[in-house]
């Protein structure tokens, strides 16, 4: 389980290292920096598939992503007595994503590409990677580690094995050097974040995936636009929890039943049966926020769950009264999956509050505050009051 996450100079995430439990509610005002929190996992989830450069570039490159505040704000600037003002940096330009867990921990250190004659040139560049083992980076507890082109891994007899070729800079480490007989341990970190599953603002419009019929087939995972939601749907109530499917539409819509129309023809088709009607109702039919409810209902009760689950404002387009319904799916899946929940939502963390109580889990709240545009976590004093957390060095 991930245990802690760090950032640094990724947007208003200037030094940001928060510790994470079993489930994680994140919270605050709008533009105190979830959705950077949020974004910053997703580049984490990236670096282990090749792509985090890509995504970073088609955010503006380092140029939109960095930190675009000074290096350091001083006691003057902070009581009011000057103006934040434009300094010469005097530090090399990084923008550092990591976190550590119960077994392992990953950094990744990107910076701005070397001068050249490219159309790329909005591409960051790879400078340092590190994986360790444990919750904190130490010269002991280093697995593997990348500077530049050249990547070397711990081997069995606690030697170095170093890489044949060379990494390009664009490339991850973990997507280039995870071979199992050279470097099992980065193989194996390389698919504990591989199985990192991220649902944002999945569509529920006239004309979403979800409320057209689909070709069926068994779906552990729903996909991330929800096109295969009657397929997902499906293969809970053969293979996973359907009484946890059930009780989940009960509860939020009273006397309702899920089903799924059109076996024959091979095409799956979402109803919802409801008390007092004659038929059932076809997904086309159904409100923004009662398909939203069933896509997180599908979300949440998969039978391959993942080792992290990230939530991005599920709130969206639900009625309040279905707040409860959904904070209970979200404690019936955090036993089997660590959860990080974004949230503008109160009602619904206070819900989530309520019944980890209730339910014997673990759950930790991390409310972003800005200061000086820069994001902080509410009630923390100092970098005293943060977990341990060291960098590899460039």
């Amino acid at each position: 389980m991930m245990r802690t996450l760090a950032v640094e100079n990724y947007r208003s995430l200037r030094h940001l290292v928060v510790s994470l439990d079993r489930l994680n509610v994140v919270t605050g005002a709008n533009g105190t920096g979830k959705s950077s929190l949020y974004r910053s996992l997703r580049l984490l989830a990236a670096s282990a598939r090749g792509g985090a450069v890509a995504a970073l570039a088609r955010e503006g490159g380092m140029p939109s992503t960095l930190w675009a505040g000074p290096e350091k704000v001083g006691r003057a600037v902070r009581e009011g007595r000057y103006a934040v003002q434009g300094t010469v940096r005097s530090e090399p330009v990084n923008l550092r994503l990591g976190f550590s867990g119960d077994e392992f921990g990953y950094a990744v250190d990107f910076g701005h590409p070397r001068p050249a004659d490219s159309f790329f040139d909005r591409d960051p560049e790879i400078k340092r990677e590190a994986t360790w083992s444990g919750p904190v980076l130490r010269p002991a507890a280093l697995l593997s580690e990348r500077a530049g082109p050249s990547v070397r891994t711990r081997a069995a007899d606690g030697g170095w094995h170093r890489s044949a070729g060379e990494i390009r800079p664009y490339d991850s480490m973990l997507s280039e050097s995870a071979d199992p007989e050279t470097a099992p341990d980065l193989l194996r970190l390389r698919e504990h974040i591989r199985s990192w599953r991220f649902y944002d603002h999945v569509r529920t419009d006239a004309d979403a995936p979800a409320r057209t019929p689909q070709v069926g087939t068994r779906t552990p995972v729903l996909s991330g636009d929800g096109s295969d939601l009657a397929a997902a749907l499906q293969t809970i109530r053969e293979t996973g929890d359907a009484e946890a499917l059930d009780a989940a539409v009960d509860a939020a819509f009273p006397g309702s039943r899920v089903e799924i129309g059109g076996r024959s023809g091979g095409r799956f088709e979402l109803l919802l049966r409801q008390h007092g009607l004659l038929r059932p109702l076809g997904a086309a039919e159904l409100s923004d926020g009662t398909l939203r409810y069933l896509l997180w209902a599908a979300a949440l009760l998969t039978p391959r769950p993942p080792a992290l689950l990230v939530l991005n404002e599920p709130e969206t387009s639900l009625h309040p009264d279905l707040l409860p319904p959904l904070a209970d799916l979200m404690l019936t899946a955090a036993p089997r999956t660590q959860m990080v929940v974004v949230t503008h939502a109160e009602p619904l963390a206070r819900a989530l509050a309520k019944g980890a109580a209730g339910h014997g889990i673990d759950l930790n709240t991390i409310e972003l505050v800005k200061e000086f545009g820069q994001t902080l976590v509410a009630g923390r004093e100092g970098m005293l009051d943060e977990p341990a957390w060291h960098w590899p060095k460039r």
